[in-house]
């Protein structure tokens, strides 16, 4: 059973443990694209992706790495007193440029005497072997995650959402990723169009069979401007309630291997972006509900995992 003051092992907590302080991380954009956006993949981008790449829009601002960074660095330290950063690369895919342009920007980022290391969003079909080589050696220095959003285990799903790579791919991905020993963190959004609740739990037995240490759970919100939109808007795909979430994210936690880390259990809309549902936007109601739900229910993490469990983070320090 996890212990501490959350029925799932948290990422702040491990954060904390690791450097001794807290620990934030710093979103970052950096100008770089998608292949399923430019072209490449004949496709115009997954269902319910904004036309920011679920960033923060700062490159197009003409704020570089280093500015993004201060900025962000000043804010989070009054905030919330953090006294280190990871830079999250988050906006588009991350290891999609030449390995030149990604040691440019991986290397702006680390330049900051507070930045301990790297998050790398990006997708499990654009991780050549050399950027891992390369993320690799970083790795002697600094903490150093890929973050692969496969969002379903379901390659019908994956197909539905226009996703573009399927599950294959994806563990290919994270095999190669920690035969270099880099910590793996997937993405998934519950409540993807024409997906069941026992659909979601079965993503979750699917990762339990996986050598990851991360989690991101993200539930389907509607943006203004997506695919997504005109099926909703059409009366051809329905959001899930908030209490239809709290379900399914709590059994999906129950299923999940004890010693995986879990980044985040909710989502952040933009406000001005947001069709629907409005409840995406209360974050802290939405946490309260998940702990309470699983305080009735008595779940926690790993609950219903019949795997073995990890005694300890299999992470470079």
């Amino acid at each position: 059973m996890v212990t501490g003051t959350k029925p799932y092992r948290d990422y702040n907590s491990y954060l904390r443990n690791l450097f001794q302080c807290r620990v934030h991380k710093i979103s970052l954009d950096a100008g770089l694209t998608c292949p399923n956006r430019d072209g490449t993949l004949g496709t115009s981008g997954c269902i319910y992706c904004n036309p920011r790449g679920s960033g923060t829009g700062a490159y197009s601002k003409g704020l570089s790495i280093q500015d993004q960074i201060r900025d962000a660095k000043s804010y989070l330290a009054a905030r919330y007193k953090a006294k280190k950063f990871l830079a999250y690369f988050q906006s588009f895919t991350n290891t999609y440029a030449p390995l030149e342009k990604l040691r440019q920007i991986y290397s702006e980022a680390l330049s900051d005497p507070d930045v301990v290391g790297l998050s790398i969003g990006t997708r499990p079909d654009c991780v050549p072997n050399a950027v891992l080589d390369y993320l690799q050696s970083l790795s002697q220095r600094y903490l150093i995650w890929l973050e692969y959003g496969l969002q379903s285990a379901h390659d019908a799903t994956l197909r539905r959402i226009h996703r573009g790579h399927n599950v294959t791919q994806f563990v290919d991905a994270v095999e190669r990723t920690r035969a270099r020993n880099l910590p793996v963190c997937v993405h998934v959004i519950l409540g993807l169009p024409e997906e069941t609740l026992d659909q979601m739990i079965a993503t979750a037995k699917f990762l339990s069979r996986l050598d990851i240490q991360g989690v991101k759970i993200h539930v389907l919100y509607v943006v203004r401007g997506t695919a997504l939109e005109r099926l909703y808007r059409e009366g051809h795909y329905r959001c899930l309630t908030r209490e239809e979430y709290v379900e399914a994210c709590a059994a999906f936690l129950a299923h999940l291997p004890s010693h995986v880390i879990v980044q985040r259990v909710t989502g952040d809309p933009h406000p001005k972006e947001l069709v629907a549902p409005s409840w995406t936007l209360e974050k802290q109601k939405n946490l309260q509900a998940l702990l309470a739900h699983m305080d009735r229910k008595g779940l926690f993490q790993g609950k219903f995992c019949t795997l073995p469990q990890a005694t300890s983070f299999p992470l470079p320090v």
